[in-house]
């Protein structure tokens, strides 16, 4: 059996043109070179087909995209995600898309106090805390649920089974995150919207949590974020104020954003 034979030049332009395919979402070279840490000037020359990247940059250029070394190799739409549902072709272009690059202007990385009524007791809120945080082009969301609510819930109350993550995608007016437990046990879907505020650092929407509609309580609810940065003093003090409370200790504008003598519809 023969093995077909291409030459460096067909190598390189097959690359060049995955990574114009790979690249094409974003605003501009100059950006996407700077989130890659590779000079523009280089970059420019992978596009065009003039130079391969070292295998260190590769590899931080197939870790970025979500793909492997065969973007040498094969056309981008023929190179499957593996195991990702997320980067295989039949969603990349659906799922995937919202899924890259956000804007830090948009949804900053840091640390974001909530606030929701709880599914449980519909007289009572629930305030938490979560971290928004990048890794590449994607940005992700971690947090931990109360002890209180998982023991309201029959539930463990170790770290790990109070650990929830999230993956935030972009939508057309908005931002979505999926957020599951460890092995996928539980699930929500929020949906978040920034809103007028005097530093633009609170998003409002709602969540849905993932039950069947036998199961008693409330199963969609407004939900509000508050960006508080990055800084550990004026993180520790939103922490230490998480779990259940009463209306009436709503912090002023979660209260006014979650309209709680208001019906959710």
């Amino acid at each position: 059996m023969s093995i077909p034979q291409r030459t460096p030049a067909q190598l390189r332009n097959m690359f060049g043109a995955n990574l114009r395919t790979l690249g094409a979402k974003y605003a501009s070279v100059s950006d996407l070179a700077r989130q890659l840490g590779i000079n523009r000037t280089q970059f420019n020359r992978y596009l065009s087909g003039e130079s391969f990247p070292r295998p260190d940059v590769l590899d931080r250029i197939c870790v970025f995209f979500g793909v492997d070394a065969r973007v040498l190799l094969e056309p981008i739409d023929q190179i499957g995600g593996g195991d990702d549902p997320i980067e295989n072709p039949f969603l990349r272009d659906f799922v995937g898309s919202g899924v890259k690059s956000i804007p830090e202007e948009m949804f900053p990385s840091g640390f974001y106090r909530f606030s929701r009524r709880s599914f449980v007791d519909h007289g009572t809120f629930v305030a938490g805390l979560v971290q928004i945080k990048r890794s590449g082009a994607n940005t992700y969301m971690r947090g931990y649920e109360t002890k209180a609510a998982m023991e309201m819930q029959g539930l463990p109350t170790d770290a790990a089974s109070r650990e929830f993550r999230g993956l935030v995608m972009r939508q057309e007016s908005g931002l979505v995150i999926l957020v599951s437990r460890l092995n996928a046990m539980t699930c929500s879907f929020n949906y978040l919207n920034q809103v007028p505020s005097f530093e633009n650092n609170y998003w409002l929407g709602y969540v849905t949590r993932t039950v069947p509609e036998t199961v008693g309580g409330v199963r969609a609810t407004r939900l509000v974020y508050e960006y508080i940065g990055t800084k550990m003093s004026d993180v520790l003090p939103a922490a230490r104020n998480t779990g259940f409370i009463p209306k009436e200790d709503l912090m002023p504008f979660h209260n006014r954003l979650l309209r709680p003598d208001t019906s959710f519809s």
